[in-house]
This record gives C-alpha cells, sequence and structure tokens, in this order.
C-alpha cells in the first residue's frame, strides 16, 4: 500500500506568540482545499469567525460542521434507546495533571478498583456493547495511560529518562484524533506469536480509538461498539487498534461496521493509519508499519481480536501465565487470587488541584516531508 514512497523527511516549525498562549480549548472548523478534493479538519486555535466561504453552499457546510462540534463540545449528549445503563464510575485525582506524581484512581460506588482488572469488558449480557477507559481525550497531547505495574493500575503520564511524555504535532494533527483508551479485562500476551501478524503481543491492555463526536475526560468509562481494528507494527510487536464508537454518539446509530466509516466519516481511517505511522518520527523513531498493508479489518475480524485477549487476560489474572512485573491487584474478581480488600491498599484521598505547566515546547508543529495528506 505504501511501496514506492520517497522517504519522509521531517520539517519542523516554531509556534508563533499567539499560538503558545492558545490553551486549544476551542478547536476551530478550518476548510481546506487539496487536490480539488475538500476536507473539513479541526484545527486546536483559538475561537475566531469562520472564513468568508466562496460560495453559499460551502458557507452552509461550514456553519453545520461549526454548529456539530460546538453542540458535541458544550452538552450533554442524549443516551441512545438501546444503550445500557450508564456505569457509576468516578475518578480520585492525586496530585496536579501535567507532574510526575499525577495518578488517576478509579472509583465505582465510592469504592477503589482497578481499570485494568475490575471493569468488566462487556457493558450488556449480549456482549454487542463494550466498556472503555479514556486514557487520552481528543486533540490533547499527554501521554496517559493505565500503569502495569503499580497497585490498582492508576492512570498516570508515561515518563521515559525523568522527564513527561507527550505525542508532538504532526501536522495537520493536533494531538491524539481521537479519544484514546483501552479495554478493561483485555491483554495482549508478548508469549504469543499472532498466526498472521507474525509478531508477539505488546503485553498491554488492547488499545481503543473511539471516533465519535463528545471529547472524553481521563478515567472516564464509557460504553462502545466495536467497528474494526489495525495491526500496527510497533518495534516488532503486534499493537492492535480497535476503533470504536461511544453508543451515545449521534452517529452511533449509523456505524455498524468498518465500511461504515468510510461512508459517514471519509478520510478518518486514512488519518488514523497516516497518524499511528508517522507520530514517533519528531522523536527521532522510524516510521511505523502495519499488517495487512494498512487495511482496517472489519467487525467481525476486531471482536475475534477482542475475544482473543480476554482469554489472554483471562489465563493472566487467574496465574496460568506469569505475570511478571504486572500489577493484578484488584477488589472484585472473585475467582482473583490477588483480590484485596480496598482499605487496606492505603490510597491517599483525592486531590482537587490546578494543573501544572506545561512547556510551550509542546504545541510546537512538526512537518513531514513525503507523509501522504489525509
Amino acid at each position: 500500500m505504501f511501496c514506492g514512497r520517497p522517504p519522509l523527511r521531517l520539517l519542523t516549525a516554531k509556534p508563533a506568540a499567539s499560538q503558545l498562549q492558545s490553551q486549544f480549548v476551542h478547536p476551530t472548523p478550518v476548510l481546506c482545499r487539496q487536490s480539488a478534493v475538500t476536507f473539513v479538519t479541526v484545527a486546536p486555535t483559538q475561537h475566531r469567525s469562520p472564513p468568508a466561504s466562496p460560495t453559499r453552499q460551502l458557507d452552509k457546510t461550514f456553519n453545520s460542521r461549526a454548529r456539530q462540534l460546538a453542540n458535541h463540545l458544550h452538552s450533554t449528549p442524549t443516551p441512545a434507546a438501546d444503550s445500557p445503563p450508564t456505569m457509576t464510575y468516578t475518578t480520585r485525582k492525586i496530585a496536579s495533571a501535567n507532574t510526575l506524581e499525577h495518578r488517576i484512581f478509579i472509583e465505582k460506588d465510592g469504592q477503589l478498583v482497578s481499570p485494568w482488572h475490575d471493569i468488566p469488558l462487556y457493558a450488556n449480557e449480549q456482549q454487542t456493547v463494550l466498556n472503555m477507559v479514556v486514557e487520552v481525550p481528543r486533540w490533547t497531547n499527554a501521554k496517559m495511560e493505565i500503569s502495569k505495574e503499580e497497585t490498582l493500575n492508576p492512570i498516570k503520564q508515561d515518563i521515559k529518562k525523568g522527564k513527561l511524555r507527550y505525542v508532538r504535532n504532526c501536522f495537520p494533527h493536533k494531538g491524539y484524533l481521537w479519544n484514546y483508551g483501552a479495554f478493561p479485562q483485555t491483554w495482549e500476551d508478548p508469549n504469543v506469536v499472532h498466526q498472521e501478524t507474525k509478531a508477539k503481543g505488546d503485553n498491554d491492555p488492547l488499545d481503543v480509538c473511539e471516533i465519535g463526536e463528545l471529547v472524553s475526560k481521563p478515567g472516564e468509562v464509557i460504553q462502545v461498539k466495536v467497528l474494526g481494528v489495525m495491526a500496527l507494527l510497533d518495534e516488532g510487536e503486534t499493537d492492535w487498534k480497535i476503533m470504536v464508537i461511544n453508543v451515545n454518539d449521534p452517529l452511533a446509530p449509523k456505524l455498524n461496521d468498518v465500511e461504515d466509516v468510510e461512508r459517514h466519516l471519509p478520510g478518518l481511517l486514512r488519518a488514523t493509519n497516516e497518524w499511528f505511522r508517522i507520530y514517533k518520527i519528531p522523536d527521532g523513531k522510524p516510521e511505523n508499519q502495519f499488517a495487512f498493508s494498512g487495511e482496517c479489518k472489519n467487525k467481525k475480524y476486531a471482536m475475534d481480536i477482542v475475544r482473543e485477549c480476554a482469554e489472554a487476560w483471562e489465563k493472566l489474572a487467574t496465574g496460568k501465565t506469569p505475570k511478571d512485573e504486572i500489577s493484578l491487584v484488584n477488589t472484585t474478581v472473585s475467582h482473583s487470587p490477588d483480590r484485596a480488600d480496598p482499605s487496606s491498599l492505603n490510597i491517599p484521598q483525592g486531590e482537587n488541584k490546578a494543573p501544572g505547566p506545561i512547556d510551550p515546547s509542546i504545541d510546537k508543529w512538526f512537518y513531514i516531508s513525503g507523509a501522504p495528506s489525509s
């Protein structure tokens, strides 16, 4: 799929002073033209009036997209009639965001739980709706993730060489393209080579990309339905990316399989492929590769992967597979030898602290020469 492309080159551009002051709170739809095709992308800039449109029809398109964006950023969605009951999960935050000490613990009905081991994978009896733990909200840069090694697996910002990690802005993508997170009670077993990707699992819960309109929060537990899956080959490991949509999203009734994504959200799968290929290049790493020539497999294939990883987690949680440095401590899994009384775990009380400052260099844009445009 990507054979014959010239090598990718990295070009950087420092943000203007006005960009550094922007908090990227109100993303503004920006109309872009490319090869006689009109694309709508989202640029994270301060609120401004829409640019003058060349035609009345284009103006209508812009206004419609702008109203849609404003609605999903500032309103509470109406649950779909067939959506599962809302789970009563809340967060307990320790220390300030953007600091090394920051942790987000999860509680259910006031009791501490592990977002990896205690939250059930399936949200309904039919196993058609799944629970997703959100780690990273759309359009943000902090690389938040479930801590595999810490007790109760709180969400924290990834650290490398003592510094907080952020994904870079690879033009035209601001931060993460979707609400990014994980499926609880799943595990990509590093001891097993997948027969089609020819690579071992990456030792993490399954990664999930939620493509709906709503912007979620770190630690939020949302109900989603599976649409497809991509197989990223990340430094020689299979790193599945499950594509899903929030069941409460306005588009959820129309999206039931991977072909529906291209029909209703044209360009999103292509942009997702590009993002995962190039996002490590600004940090000096090579371009990532995909199995299946970058194809997004359908819902059936994706659900097979989910079930495989759920079975792998079950073996891990019950001691049939060595856990090594993984913490399996939980508070509700009855058949787990690592179940614990939450009152004995000495988890600090929550704190309501303001976020810490972010280095302005995180707002810098990187231009990858040779990367196909989304």
